[in-house]
């Protein structure tokens, strides 16, 4: 299992915060046909295991994990629960080894460079920048020329459809979205429409030459 097959079919992370097991496989049918094949549910939001475990069920075949993952027991939980994948906002290597122990792949939040290479140390499979407010494309730009180039860096925070070129081209090969694509308490057609709207942005950075598919990869 490897989540760069993931990412190459659709370089986006559907970030179902806040959501409740009542409806997180509505909200993520709409997201799903839209195109998304990564989906997290932080464990921040209600019964977060149970969302997990429902989203593993109805979309065998897809990636589905737990976010905002603080601690060793929480990654083992995602793993019992039906998951896939750990993400976490910082890159504490105990939870990054257990992710790996547990037979997930993990994608931990980076800020600095010395925080990226110390994840790639600890196994992690992807590169998560956090928060990317403060992570500019030119500083992307930066950490590429440095870090190996078969590790996926994915941009997490206020990523918009109009936002994703700048960093492709800086060397990002993806993202996390949030509210831009769901909100607590969303209704599922919004979330649909959301994720149609950075679908066809994808589309068009493909015929730009930003992403696999069209040419030259971001």
């Amino acid at each position: 299992m490897q989540i760069d097959a993931y990412l190459d079919e659709f370089p986006l992370i559907a970030i179902f915060r806040g959501v409740t097991p009542e409806e997180v496989v509505s909200v993520a049918e709409g997201v799903v046909e839209a195109g998304f094949r990564i989906l997290e549910v932080p464990l921040n939001s209600p019964r977060p295991l149970d969302s997990i475990a429902l989203l593993a069920d109805r979309f065998p075949d897809l990636l589905v994990g737990g976010g905002t993952v603080m601690s060793p027991v929480d990654a083992m939980a995602i793993a019992q629960a039906g998951g896939k994948l750990v993400l976490m906002p910082h890159s504490d290597p105990a939870v990054v080894r257990q992710a790996k122990q547990s037979g997930l792949l993990c994608v931990p939040g980076v800020a600095t460079p010395t925080e990226a290479f110390a994840a790639l140390a600890n196994g992690a499979d992807a590169l998560k920048l956090y928060p990317a407010e403060q992570i500019a494309p030119s500083v992307v730009k930066a950490w590429r020329a440095v870090l190996p180039l078969n590790h996926r860096l994915l941009p997490v925070g206020s990523i918009r459809p109009d936002t994703m070129a700048d960093y492709l081209r800086a060397g990002a090969n993806g993202f996390g979205l949030g509210s831009a694509l769901y909100k607590q308490g969303m209704p599922a057609p919004e979330a649909a429409r959301n994720a149609r709207a950075f679908a066809q942005a994808l589309a068009e950075l493909r015929t730009q030459g930003l992403l696999p598919g069209g040419g030259k990869a971001g």
